[in-house]
């Protein structure tokens, strides 16, 4: 159903939803998606230049990717087909190949739209690819999760990427007042219980239509419902996102960031909204655990244990007790100070393990339990470190073709202060005990 709406049809208004009598007839009667449809939009343009590719419509929900597709067919005389992913299998798409290539035979080409493409599996996406190649049909594949992720790298070479954005507040607030025309009376609610209305839909076409129908049926003659009134008659309360689409990944960003960059306030925010929205708590406390090593690391070591202790924390409380603890490791975490030393190190050393994989570690740190490996020299001239003055006997544990590396290099904040002083310090006596620096 589409979520991008144009003129009022009167028509049979009485009986169909307001979603279906506001759906546009044309591509310029399309609200919400201006840098696609409008005068200079991509589809606009390749509309007006007579040559039309496959795409992948990527978006949220309630944001007129389907309305699109077929009007693209109206608009260019093409043939329309339309498949879902969730239900069609291999046989479905042989019958629409097979229907596309008899059409094709007598001189028409098929736009075949797909809705969540992204739920067809390797082998299914790839059998797109001969009927796109020979012009059989023009691929039109609705997503809402990121291509780069679902999508076959095969399959995004061959078509283009169009991404729709969600309705902003001003775009939701025309279709109201389109709703209010078509139905010849105004919405019954107060001003802020309105705005509450337009951030419920959380940029959805469809949803803001669905939530104005659902007011209209429930106010009674002369009555005008507040926020709270509103909550309670729509039984909504905040934006909610699919935790497999994009704010998913949106907003762990986000999260991320805000510990790293020091800001509790930020980190605590997002994190709430993530709990708010739905999100499954253990992949947060997993993330934290996450952050704890990779942006905190050994600037305070008990940053892991804190953020690991949350998650577990969690595991035995679970919600909404649990949910404390996540937060108060988040708090935790965006206040220590920071370090990626060993994030970085850990990056090289991998790097350098990958070129370096061949070579053997020094014969003198190597154990001889044979005597042919004692006659080849494994083990000669170690020297154990706790017999040494200082604990530390200064040899070279690199193997001897590729020699030392520093990969770890602590910054001077935090608990890493000191091991940088350690660090100094046996650098020192390698040099004056004759090991290399």
């Amino acid at each position: 159903m589409s979520d991008l709406f144009a003129t009022p049809d009167p028509a049979n208004s009485g009986r169909r939803p307001l979603a279906d009598r506001l759906r546009p007839k044309t591509l310029a009667e399309v609200t919400g998606q201006p840098h696609l449809t409008g005068a200079d939009g991509a589809i606009t343009r390749m509309i007006a230049s007579g040559s039309l590719g496959s795409m992948i419509f990527w978006g949220p929900p309630g944001t007129g990717k389907t309305t699109v597709a077929r009007l693209l067919a109206g608009e260019t005389d093409l043939a329309f087909d339309q498949i879902s992913a969730v239900f069609s299998g291999v046989a479905d798409l042989k019958k629409v190949f097979e229907t596309a290539r008899a059409r094709r035979m007598g001189g028409r080409q098929t736009l075949l739209f797909v809705d969540e493409i992204h739920r067809f599996n390797r082998a299914q996406q790839d059998s797109f690819l001969p009927v796109m190649e020979d012009g059989t049909i023009v691929l039109v594949g609705a997503t809402t999760e990121n291509p780069s992720f679902e999508l076959n790298a095969a399959l995004l070479s061959r078509a283009r990427v169009l991404t729709f954005k969600p309705h902003d507040e001003d775009s939701l607030e025309s279709l109201l007042q389109r709703a209010e025309a078509d139905t010849g009376k105004p919405l019954p609610l107060e001003p802020d219980a309105r705005q509450s209305l337009l951030r419920m839909a959380d940029g959805d076409g469809r949803a803001v239509l669905t939530l104005a129908e659902e007011v209209w049926r429930a106010a009674r003659e002369d009555e005008v419902f507040d926020t709270e009134a509103l909550v309670n008659v729509v039984q909504r309360r905040a934006p909610v996102y699919d935790k497999g689409q994009d704010g998913h990944y949106n907003l762990i960003s986000a999260l991320h960031k805000s510990v790293r960059g020091s800001d509790p306030d930020a980190a605590l925010y997002y994190l709430c909204r993530m709990f708010d929205a739905g999100e499954d708590p253990l992949f947060l406390g997993r993330r934290l655990v996450r952050m704890a090593s990779e942006d905190i690391g050994l600037a305070d070591p008990q940053a892991l244990v804190i953020a690991n202790a949350a998650k577990d924390a969690y595991d035995y409380l679970g919600s909404p007790e649990g949910e404390l603890a996540l937060a108060q490791a988040c708090v935790y975490l965006a206040t220590a100070p920071k370090s990626n030393a060993v994030y970085t190190a850990y990056k090289s050393a991998m790097r350098a393990a990958k070129e370096g994989g061949s070579l053997l570690p020094p014969r003198h740190i190597l154990n001889a339990p044979t005597k042919l490996m004692k006659a080849e020299g494994y083990s000669e001239g170690y020297r154990y470190d706790h017999d040494e003055p200082d604990a530390f006997s200064g040899q070279d544990y690199f193997p001897e073709a590729m020699g030392r590396k520093t990969f770890y290099d602590p910054p001077e904040r935090g608990f890493e202060r000191d091991i940088r002083k350690r660090l100094d310090f046996w650098a020192r006596l390698r040099k004056e005990r004759g090991g290399k620096e």
